[in-house]
């Protein structure tokens, strides 16, 4: 792709779920998407999906995934280019493959991996592995010229989202910091660990005027 169109972002869809009883959108379907990020600098993974051989997981949610090595292959990228990981948060259906990217700089806000230390918050083994190196960062940073990461607290304590100033206007990846773009219109939440912090992020998303939100669990792309 040419150089002016950088940044530029590609969803990955990697999963699809089925929602358990105990989820304030039971029984829903849910996609799971991750994005690629391709900067002039290198290529950036905002979250890498659902990973696979933990039978409660299997069990609660019948993941239907398609592998992110596969999903990278199709564009013509090796795991082993990826130069940098962003989870916007800890859950495990954003880091099931973090364990793909050993050596390579995951960045996760501090307060985010310190919450998933506390039980049932998520699969610990895939956040912990052999060579994994998170670059643990206290509120807003620069990752490269034009991404930066933006705390948006609400559905976690450390979650976090993206922003993207590209030739392609100004883009936000949202993760789960807004469920869905019918959200970010200004649709009521569902219920999340902090309401009032999750309505604070959101309305500081809108404020950044974006031209494009991408959501972790819609299909659909706000645009201005």
């Amino acid at each position: 792709m040419p150089s002016e169109r950088l940044p530029h972002i590609e969803p990955l869809h990697l999963a699809d779920v089925t929602l358990p009883d105990a989820h304030p959108r039971a029984g829903q379907p849910c996609p799971i998407f991750a994005f690629l990020i391709r900067h002039p600098a290198g290529l950036v993974l905002v979250d890498t999906g659902v990973g696979d051989g933990h039978a409660g997981i299997d069990k609660l949610y019948a993941p239907q995934r398609r592998p992110l090595t596969d999903e990278l292959a199709a564009r013509g990228i090796a795991v082993s280019e990826v130069t940098a990981v962003i989870n916007t948060h800890l859950h495990f259906d954003h880091c099931g493959e973090n364990r793909l990217f050993p050596d390579t700089p995951i960045h996760v806000q501090r307060v985010e991996h310190e919450a998933a230390r506390e039980p049932l918050y998520t699969i610990p083994e895939w956040i912990d592995f052999q060579g994994a190196q998170y670059e643990l960062h206290e509120g807003e940073a620069e990752l490269l010229p034009g991404i930066r990461l933006v705390p948006t607290p609400g559905h976690t304590p450390g979650h976090q989202s993206v922003l993207i100033e590209s030739s392609e206007g100004r883009i936000v990846i949202a993760g789960q910091a807004v469920y869905d773009a019918a959200e970010f219109e200004g649709a009521a939440p569902t219920g999340e660990w902090d309401d009032e912090l999750y309505a604070s992020s959101a309305a500081s998303l809108r404020d950044l005027k974006p031209d494009r939100v991408y959501f972790s669990h819609d299909a659909v792309v706000w645009e201005r």
